[in-house]
């Protein structure tokens, strides 16, 4: 989906330069254009189950922010059965540990002693490797019952995953803004049960010119707008390099800074920058009024040039263009009191 600002164009004619008499040079025309658009959500993602069962509660409603509390808690019934039988299993095991090292403590003890005995030729051979044969099998018992143990705890781990699971979570502090999921409802995996936006921080779409980015671009790392009237700041948050042929503009988007009103989508916010124009300013201080016939004299080649005044703009004229005019061409003065006398 392609969001597109709305564009309002003022002419500005009363640009606030500073004009120094041994500098009077001429500039670029500019207009004051008005960027327009309307804030949304930074973030938004929609809420799913991972796992299969019966709804039992839904504990937050569309407009609500997300506390401590998980969205959605599904039954757990049957995986709590999995996990009580999975740790009766774990118990019994640590009691066949038990009985298998005693076991072995036991013929460790016996064979020594039947060795000993058949070193004095008072046991035999037989007796002797039977004692030994005993503790393989208690030593083997350990064993297979240590790996076993280490079965149960990852399925037990793996249960206990499965049971985190029938409680969904939500980013906190992100607001509901759709909920298709109601209590004693089955839902199904990877299924959209609600949808949550982060409104903490709020972003403008706008889709602008060439020109209209230059200026923003020109503007410092923050700038100031104005958000529904409210004085605010704001930067570029991302610009989209894809130019758009059917509009010829390109797609950006604007953070909010500082807004301390109620965050949500649908808010104006406005941003006046200037771009190029049509035209140059010149310093009136340099235009000659002979006769009525505006004149401006250029300072390394002595050339005079008759001007077509557009308008007004402060201590400038706005003129048409002229091939022998470009931006930072000197100008030179002229004789106020000889310039009256003329008129």
């Amino acid at each position: 989906m392609k969001h597109i600002g709305v564009i309002i164009i003022y002419f500005l004619l009363s640009p606030c330069y500073v004009i120094a008499e041994d500098n009077l040079i001429v500039k670029n025309a500019t207009k004051e254009v008005t960027l327009s658009g309307y804030t949304r959500t930074i973030k938004s993602q929609s809420v799913s189950a991972e796992i299969s069962g019966k709804v039992l509660a839904v504990h937050y409603d569309i407009g609500d922010r997300i506390g401590e509390k998980p969205f959605i808690e599904i039954d757990p019934t049957f995986v709590d059965f999995q996990i009580k039988r999975t740790s009766e299993s774990l118990e019994r095991i640590e009691i066949t540990i038990k009985k298998a090292q005693s076991r072995v403590t036991y013929f460790e003890k016996e064979s020594q002693r039947i060795s000993k005995l058949h070193k004095e030729d008072m046991a035999t051979e037989s007796k002797r490797d039977s004692v030994l044969q005993d503790l393989d099998q208690a030593r083997l018992e350990i064993e297979s019952a240590l790996k076993e143990r280490s079965v149960l705890k990852t399925q037990l781990s793996e249960l206990k995953e499965r049971r985190s699971r029938h409680r969904i979570w939500a980013p906190q502090g992100w607001i509901v803004t759709d909920r298709n999921v109601e209590e004693n409802e089955n839902v199904q995996p990877g299924s959209p049960l609600a949808r949550v936006s982060d409104y903490r921080k709020l972003v403008v779409p706008l889709s602008v010119s060439n020109e209209e980015l230059s200026a923003i671009n020109s503007l410092s790392r923050e700038f100031s707008a104005h958000l529904e009237g409210t004085p605010v700041k704001a930067s570029v948050n991302w610009i989209n390099p894809e130019f758009d042929e059917k509009t010829r503009k390109l797609n950006i988007e604007l953070l909010i800074k500082n807004y301390e009103g109620t965050k949500r989508g649908g808010l104006k916010l406005t941003l006046p920058v200037h771009v190029k124009t049509e035209g140059f300013y010149v310093p009136k201080s340099a235009v000659s009024m002979r006769y009525e016939n505006p004149t401006i004299t250029l300072k390394h080649t002595g050339e005079v040039i008759q001007l077509l005044v557009l308008g007004d703009a402060g201590d400038y004229l706005l003129v048409a263009e002229d091939e022998r005019l470009t931006t930072g061409i000197e100008l030179i003065p002229v004789n106020n009191g000889n310039q009256s006398g003329d008129k």
